[in-house]
């Protein structure tokens, strides 16, 4: 119940959707049009269901460490 409530209230919702704003900012930055669009999607329907912002950002590091990428670090 406390996780519903969590999940559901403004904070949460407004947090998932800029987050997921943000890895659509980086997607059109690296030239990934199609990857952007679809996380501005995504992001449109994080607002009303935040789980789905939830799991893309969980799909995103996923996919990110798989290929051996860093979320913004370069080792010198």
């Amino acid at each position: 119940m406390v996780l519903k409530k969590l999940l559901g209230s403004r904070a949460t919702r407004s947090l998932t959707v800029i987050s997921v704003l943000s890895e659509a900012k980086t997607a059109f930055s690296q030239g990934n049009r199609t990857r952007g669009l679809l996380l501005v999607g995504v992001a449109a329907l994080a607002w009303k269901w935040t789980i789905i912002g939830l799991v893309a950002e969980g799909v995103i590091r996923v996919l990110r460490l798989g290929r051996g990428g860093s979320s913004g670090s370069n080792p010198a």
